[in-house]
């Protein structure tokens, strides 16, 4: 079976645990500087008064005048969230992150060592904490988990088996449908709100009407492909930081700061020696919140004027003067050399940048984001049971 682990409003709660006197009042999440004025996260007192996720700001203010704007904590909800991870992780469970508060796993492995699959996503609900209130689905495909654990109440486990699948799928909004808004709109206006309504339609029509990410959905409706989950590779856990007596707000003084964390960083002795393929950069803000860049290097290094090339200039996008700045190095490479040749093969440069750039791709967007097609029945009349997506292993 395939489990999910969902914790709604995940950032939202990240940045209430250095306040959380507010949980209890009309509060949000503050829009990041720059973007759209949409509200983030809300609490349940906030919906109570009619507030939502998403609403634009200043309609939520008219909504609630009391509305608590919460500041956008990124680093302490990074670093919340990779403690969950390593919780799990340490209960022996594979976890396979699909973003800030989403964790998929499987549970064959656990289920003789545990004494079943509820007993097995009890110590995982366990793991993460009750203070999270987090919830648990389970199915044999990767979507319907995720369907599972969004109607799951908070420290409960659905388990939706494959025989009701399309039962279960079929009276739910059709919002837990991952797809631009656009299509999403489109769809309203032509009537289809619910996800048995989509599964209902002939997939050629929704193809032809929506285009791929129509069918991907028309797809997903019908309870989505049967893959498996793949563990990610922890990270690095190598972190240096520099705390400032007072804030400072000048970007030459955070440059040379930078500068200096760096080198610290890539002297430590877990190293190893191994280049760096992906490092984040994070800030403690004068105003209470965070900051937080990341970067995947197109080519794995250690020579410091690659990476201050890559992740300096993101200090010009600070908004506003830093107390603390912090470097981690996100992601190393297994290997502490390369192998030159004297005389390489024809197209095997063009192989070599194929593999780095596909190790990029997956260090930025995860482990399951790097597949090939596989040809499994190419005699069948049916388009889409001709060919599997299946991980790639050699990058």
């Amino acid at each position: 079976m395939i489990a999910c682990i969902l914790i709604p409003g995940f950032e939202l709660r990240a940045a209430l645990r250095k306040q959380p006197a507010l949980a209890l009042r009309p509060a949000a999440l503050s829009p990041s500087a720059g973007s759209e004025p949409l509200l983030g996260p809300v609490t349940a007192e906030a919906e109570r008064f009619g507030v939502r996720p998403g609403m634009r700001l200043g309609e939520g203010l008219a909504t609630c005048p009391e509305l608590v704007l919460v500041e956008q904590d990124p680093a302490a909800a990074e670093q919340a969230w990779e403690e969950i991870l390593r919780a799990l992780e340490d209960s022996g469970f594979a976890v396979d992150p699909a973003g800030v508060g989403c964790v998929y796993f499987e549970t064959r492995g656990v289920e003789r060592l545990y004494g079943g699959l509820e007993p097995a996503l009890k110590r995982a609900l366990a793991a993460v904490g009750t203070a999270w209130d987090p919830r648990a689905g389970a199915a044999q495909r990767r979507f319907a988990a995720l369907a599972a654990a969004n109607v799951a109440r908070p420290g409960q486990i659905l388990i939706v088996s494959d025989e009701r699948l399309r039962d279960f799928l079929a009276p739910l909004p059709l919002e837990l449908v991952p797809m631009e808004p656009r299509r999403r709109a489109e769809l309203h206006e032509l009537g289809v709100k619910r996800i048995g309504q989509l599964a209902g339609l002939p997939g050629a029509a929704v193809a032809e009407r929506l285009g791929p990410d129509g069918r991907r959905a028309w797809g997903l409706a019908r309870g989505g492909k049967a893959l498996r989950v793949r563990g990610r590779r922890p990270p690095a856990e190598i972190v240096e930081a520099l705390e400032f007596p007072e804030a400072v707000g000048n970007e030459l003084t955070l440059r040379r700061a930078f500068s200096a964390l760096l080198e610290t960083v890539l002297a430590r002795p877990e190293r190893a020696d191994r280049f760096v393929r992906k490092l984040a950069l994070s800030a403690r803000l004068v105003g209470g919140g965070s900051w937080r860049r990341s970067v995947t290097l197109r080519d794995a290094t250690t020579e410091p004027g690659r990476l201050k090339a890559a992740l300096g200039p993101k200090l010009a996008e600070l908004p506003a003067p830093v107390l603390e700045l912090r470097l981690e190095l996100v992601e190393l490479t297994e290997h502490d050399g390369r192998q030159l040749e004297l005389l390489p093969a024809a197209g095997g440069e063009l192989n070599t940048r194929l593999r780095e750039g596909l190790r990029q791709v997956r260090a930025s967007t995860g482990s399951g984001s790097v597949n090939q097609v596989v040809e499994v029945a190419p005699w069948s009349r049916i388009p889409e049971a001709r060919a599997l997506f299946v991980p790639r292993d050699d990058c």
